[in-house]
């Protein structure tokens, strides 16, 4: 450990958490596509080592550099538009030396410690108009490039991020209520408009996808497929599932009636094989990484650190709460891996690295309190 910081300090248990449901992620990934097991395992482990490079960085010195973060972040995401592959009629990957990665991933991580340093910054004005307009605006380019690529889903959890971090710098409450006065029933009208014919507001597939979820039985033989299947597969797997890599027929994963289960849906895989324990076993994990990020985000030093913890907390709740409502037919489709646990080694990597600096968050204000003490 360096020499300004103690191990007794490092928070093991947020690292216990984090490392044990990527190993639950791992396992589960092993019955629905073996053949991408490995890679995880590699995921993982250097995911682990940064996480623990991150750690041992004073977050402030890290957040010094935000406006390159922020640059950054813009240029991945433009990245795919021009080096991108189509894939589902979305083009949200691009392939670096054979390895395919997903922007979106890293840029959540980015935008996270920009915002939490540039609203530290105007943390006294974050109310004014003038400046709201402006944190709003840098907000939406790096927004826009994700729900233009299309990638609805990813589009979501970002305002989610972002909400949760201004309102934790003291947004006003009249503000609050004023734009939920207003957004609530504009999103009424605005998904009463995209469910009508020959709209231009969402992308066609994605409106089908709508339509799908409240009209399940008319598109059970196509958008809603999938969806359909994985609330079967969760229900059939009852209290304690069919067995992991059981050898059933009567097996969604087995029937291959879920195409790629080791992404979006390998909640329904989880609750198929695992069920309801292991399902619940997921959602515990998760939660305990958020409580513990939260509590160490509470504890911050500096308003900073507050809102990374903010920050990451937000992406992890808020994407493992939609991949799950997805899987169980609560949300529409919308195609977004669930943290810690779903194939893809640019996620998993990028999660660590924000574990790691919220570590730091945590090691930096005990080591202050050492200080102070002695």
């Amino acid at each position: 450990m360096p020499k300004n910081y103690h191990l007794k300090n490092y928070d093991f248990f947020l690292i216990l958490f984090a490392a044990a449901i990527s190993i639950y992620g791992i396992i589960v990934i092993g019955s629905a596509k073996e053949s991408v097991q490995s890679r995880q395992v590699i995921g993982l482990v250097i995911g682990l080592v940064v996480m623990v490079i991150l750690s041992l960085i004073d977050y402030r010195s890290i957040l010094n550099f935000y406006w390159i973060y922020y640059v950054a972040s813009i240029i991945l995401l433009l990245s795919v538009r021009f080096l991108g592959v189509t894939r589902g009629g979305a083009k949200r990957w691009i392939i670096l030396a054979g390895i395919q990665f997903q922007p979106s991933e890293t840029a959540k991580f980015l935008l996270i410690l920009f915002f939490a340093n540039f609203i530290m910054i105007h943390r006294d004005k974050v109310s004014r108009f003038g400046t709201l307009i402006l944190t709003m605006g840098l907000f939406l380019i790096p927004w826009y490039l994700v729900y233009d690529e299309p990638d609805l889903s990813t589009s979501i959890v970002l305002i989610c991020i972002f909400l949760s971090m201004i309102f934790i710098a003291g947004l006003s409450w009249k503000i609050i209520i004023g734009t939920l006065a207003v957004a609530i029933p504009v999103l009424v009208i605005g998904l009463m408009l995209v469910l009508q014919p020959n709209q231009e507001i969402i992308k066609d597939y994605q409106q089908t996808r709508i339509l799908a979820w409240l009209q399940p039985d008319k598109y059970s033989n196509e958008e809603g497929y999938q969806q359909q299947n994985s609330i079967v597969a969760i229900g059939s797997g009852q209290l304690t599932g069919k067995g992991y890599k059981n050898n059933e027929v009567g097996s969604v994963k087995n029937g291959n009636f879920i195409s790629e289960p080791q992404t979006d849906f390998i909640f329904a895989i989880i609750g198929e094989e695992l069920g309801f324990i292991g399902s619940a076993a997921v959602i515990i994990l998760a939660s305990l990484v958020v409580v513990e990020t939260l509590r160490i985000g509470r504890n911050a030093s500096e308003l900073s650190g507050t809102l990374i913890c903010a920050g990451v907390a937000a992406h992890i709740g808020f994407q493992t709460f939609l991949n799950i409502a997805v899987a169980t037919g609560v949300m529409p489709n919308t195609g977004i891996p669930l943290p810690f646990v779903s194939y893809g080694m640019t996620s998993l990597i990028s999660l660590f690295m924000e574990v790691g600096v919220v570590l730091n968050v945590g090691l930096l204000r005990l080591r202050e309190r050492d200080n102070v003490r002695f």
